[in-house]
């Protein structure tokens, strides 16, 4: 099975955006609003700031969960031991973002989120009516002016050969949020896992922007719209000394957002980060 790369600007995008969901959990975009060269910079200036020592002045606040996390803390995915081989820096309009990198990246953040509201508007269009009705508000307004929505970037390092057995940069794990928003990033090696339980490569070219479901969209959609596993692989051969920095924007419904007769958005975040020992 290959995941193919859908137009955002032919007539017919949304139903084969919204049907390579249904399937795969990811849907894969050319030829969309997110400028390039936009990415392309922050890939830049984020890669300068993670090779420095400035980024230890931004370590991350338990209570905020803003700032710089490094690689002794990072995270271990649900389900496994083994620490991924990663650092980040989690970005809030509200939160510590060093004064250089600040206008990029908030071009960024506020482009994502609107393509976003968009793609949320073709998921509930191209919904079956049964579904659409567990739907507690419209999908778009889930996320309006949501101070949940986290852009995470990430910095997997050049492989040293002195990782942890087991050790890839991104175990298979589900998202916890809504839809996750995600340029193609500068390296290879996103996978998404398929039906019959094979890996499947996501189409890494320069330019393309990649979104997957996540577990708060699984349960409001009552399963209809599918969590799929996902991971980063570790890089062979020359491509071992690479960097590769990733830019997911992890969309989040508005804490009091019912999700199902079970959960609001905040329940559901709240119960999801006891399990990975975030809080």
């Amino acid at each position: 099975m290959k995941l193919e790369t859908i137009d955002y600007l032919a007539q017919d995008s949304a139903e084969k955006f919204v049907k390579s969901l249904r399937e795969t959990g990811f849907g894969v975009l050319s030829n969309h609003p997110i400028d390039k060269a936009l990415v392309e910079a922050i890939y830049v200036e984020w890669q300068a700031f993670f090779n420095s020592e400035e980024k230890r002045n931004y370590l991350f606040k338990p209570e905020t969960q803003d700032g710089f996390f490094p690689a002794e803390i990072s995270e271990t995915a649900k389900g496994h031991t083994v620490k991924d081989i990663k650092e980040y820096f989690h970005v809030y309009p509200w939160g510590r973002i060093p004064d250089s990198l600040r206008e990029n990246i908030l071009t960024y953040y506020k482009k994502a989120n609107t393509l976003a509201q968009e793609l949320l508007g073709w998921i509930e269009a191209y919904a079956p009516d049964d579904v659409k009705a567990k739907f507690s508000i419209a999908l778009p307004q889930m996320i309006e002016n949501s101070q949940k929505t986290l852009l995470r970037v990430l910095h997997y390092p050049p492989m040293s050969g002195d990782e942890e057995m087991g050790a890839i940069r991104a175990a298979a794990h589900e998202d916890i949020n809504l839809i996750t928003v995600l340029p193609a990033a500068n390296e290879p090696g996103l996978q998404v896992q398929v039906k019959d339980g094979s890996w499947v490569d996501v189409p890494s070219d320069f330019g393309n922007i990649i979104i997957n479901i996540g577990d708060m969209l699984q349960e409001a959609s009552g399963g209809y719209y599918p969590s799929t596993s996902h991971r980063v692989i570790n890089p062979e051969g020359a491509d071992k000394t690479k960097s590769r920095i990733s830019l997911p924007l992890f969309l989040h419904p508005n804490p009091e957002v019912v999700l199902s007769d079970r959960y609001t958005a905040d329940s559901y975040l709240m119960e999801r980060l006891r399990e990975l020992g975030v809080i």
